[in-house]
C-alpha cells in the first residue's frame, strides 16, 4: 500500500509539475503575445484633430461591431487644410446622429488595404480610430496632425527634383500589424530627408515622424477620360534608421 501510495504521490507530483510547466509556458507565450501586441500598436501611432465635414457612411461589420467612414478637415500651420478619412467604430460615437461641424480629436493607426477595381488594385488609406474625443469650443487643438511609423522600406525610393528645384523622394513603408498583416504607407520626403531617403535600400528598418496629408491629382484612364482623385500620404519631417 505504501509503494502504491508512493507511486500515486509520484504520479500526482509529476502531473502537478507538468501542469505547472504548461502554465509557465502559456504565461510566457501570453507575455510574448502581449509584448508583440504592444509593439505592433506602438509602431503606428497617429493623432489628428479637426472638424467633421461629412456624414458617417457604413464600411463593414465584424462580430456585430459596425465600422463607418467619415471625413475630417484638419488645418495645417499655413492656411492650407487636409481632408483625412477616418474609420470609426459605432461603439465610439453615435454614427446615426449628424455630427457635421463638430470638432474632434482622434487617435489610432494609419492603415491601408487593396481595393480591387476592374483589372487593378488601388491602395486605400484611412486612419483607424481607437480613441475619439469630442472637443468643446474653448478646447485648443494642441496636436492637430502627428504620426509616427516604425517600418521597413518595401520599394526602392524614388528621388527626383521638382520643376522649381526642390528635392523630393517617394518612399513606400511596410508597417507590421497584428495577425501577420502589414500596412503599406506612402511617404514623401523633402530636402535633406529626400537625399537621405534616396540612398535607402529595400528592407531597411526606419522610423518616420510627420503628418498625414491629402493631395488632389488628375488620373488619365484607359479610355482617355480624366478623373479627379485624392491621394493620402505621410509628409515626413524626420527620418532615421533603426538598424
Amino acid at each position: 500500500e505504501c509503494l502504491v501510495g508512493s507511486e500515486m504521490c509520484i504520479r500526482d507530483s509529476n502531473t502537478w509539475c507538468l501542469a505547472f510547466i504548461v502554465q509557465i509556458k502559456l504565461f510566457k507565450v501570453h507575455g510574448r503575445r502581449k509584448k508583440m501586441t504592444e509593439k505592433v500598436l506602438s509602431n503606428n501611432q497617429a493623432i489628428v484633430a479637426g472638424e467633421i465635414i461629412s456624414e458617417f457612411t457604413f464600411s463593414h461589420e465584424i462580430f456585430g461591431e459596425g465600422f463607418y467612414m467619415v471625413d475630417l478637415l484638419v488645418s495645417r500651420l499655413s492656411d492650407a487644410t487636409d481632408v483625412i478619412p477616418l474609420m470609426v467604430s459605432d461603439r465610439l460615437i453615435d454614427v446615426h446622429e449628424n455630427h457635421i461641424g463638430e470638432r474632434i480629436e482622434a487617435k489610432g493607426q494609419f492603415r491601408s488595404y487593396n481595393k480591387h477595381e476592374e483589372t487593378k488594385n488601388r491602395l486605400i488609406l484611412s486612419l483607424f480610430v481607437r480613441e475619439l474625443n469630442v472637443l468643446a469650443e474653448e478646447d485648443e487643438m494642441q496636436h492637430p496632425n502627428q504620426i509616427y511609423l516604425d517600418g521597413y522600406i518595401c520599394k526602392a525610393p524614388i528621388y527626383r527634383m521638382t520643376p522649381l528645384g526642390r528635392e523630393i523622394a517617394d518612399v513606400l513603408l511596410a508597417v507590421n500589424r497584428a495577425y501577420g498583416k502589414s500596412d503599406y504607407i506612402p511617404c514623401i520626403c523633402w530636402g535633406r530627408n529626400a537625399r537621405f531617403a534616396g540612398k535607402l535600400e529595400v528592407g531597411e528598418h526606419v522610423a518616420i515622424w510627420g503628418r498625414i496629408q491629402s493631395r488632389e491629382y488628375q488620373k488619365k484612364l484607359d479610355n482617355e477620360e480624366v478623373v479627379n482623385r485624392v491621394a493620402y500620404e505621410v509628409s515626413v519631417s524626420k527620418m532615421e534608421c533603426l538598424e
